[in-house]
């Protein structure tokens, strides 16, 4: 069986929201946990968390059952910094599979689904369809690993899968694309989709 690391992305500086969003409360634990929750609940064979941007905030709310978190001191250099980060924790695996850590909803249930595809058809990368809209998790093959390890920046994923269409399998899940936290709004959006209580506005 194809050994299978999740990487999820949660060093960023958060600038758009004014304050951590990995830090923020969500329902028992943060933002950052919950996501985290959801992934080690999945059947990855390693779950591993970049962190950054407030880092020690960051690890003191999280309450881990398998993933290890990993720090990354260049997040600021962009999104792609922390992918490397994961990659060099993750080691010897046949498929890397990145997830966002401000993005609730992508539960055991999705990742599973993502996975059992990849595993069946192995493309070079995968890319969730939620009713005809790409988003995230995505799936790349260990044959991917060199031009990964070549981005730079913010967005580089995206701009490689927008590159490189005929190689990458759209995965379709039929959900609404979940969405990301980047402003406040979007925080008590996420709250109350999940019927949790947000934090008082600062």
């Amino acid at each position: 069986m194809p050994r299978v690391c999740g990487i999820i992305l949660g060093a960023g500086s958060s600038r758009r929201l004014g304050r951590p969003k990995q830090t923020l409360p969500f329902g028992g634990t943060t933002l950052l946990g919950r996501v985290v929750a959801d992934v080690e609940a999945s059947s990855l064979d390693q779950v591993i968390v970049v962190v950054g941007g407030s880092e020690e905030e960051a690890r003191a709310g999280l309450t881990l059952t398998r993933a290890e978190v990993v720090s990354n001191a260049a997040y600021a250099t962009g999104c792609a910094s922390s992918l490397l980060a994961g990659m060099d924790a993750a080691g010897d695996c046949d498929a890397l599979m990145l997830l966002l850590g401000d993005m609730p909803g992508v539960d055991a249930t999705v990742i599973d689904a993502v996975r059992a595809d990849w595993e069946t058809h192995r493309p070079w990368a995968a890319v969730t369809d939620y009713q005809g809209a790409p988003g995230h998790p995505f799936v790349f093959s260990s044959a991917a690993f060199p031009t990964l390890r070549d981005l730079h920046g913010d967005k580089a994923v995206w701009k490689i899968l927008d590159s490189e269409p005929e190689r990458v399998r759209r995965v379709p899940i039929a959900r609404p694309v979940p969405a990301d936290v980047d402003t406040w709004d979007d925080y008590v959006d996420a709250c109350r989709t999940f019927g949790v209580t947000p934090a008082p506005a600062s």
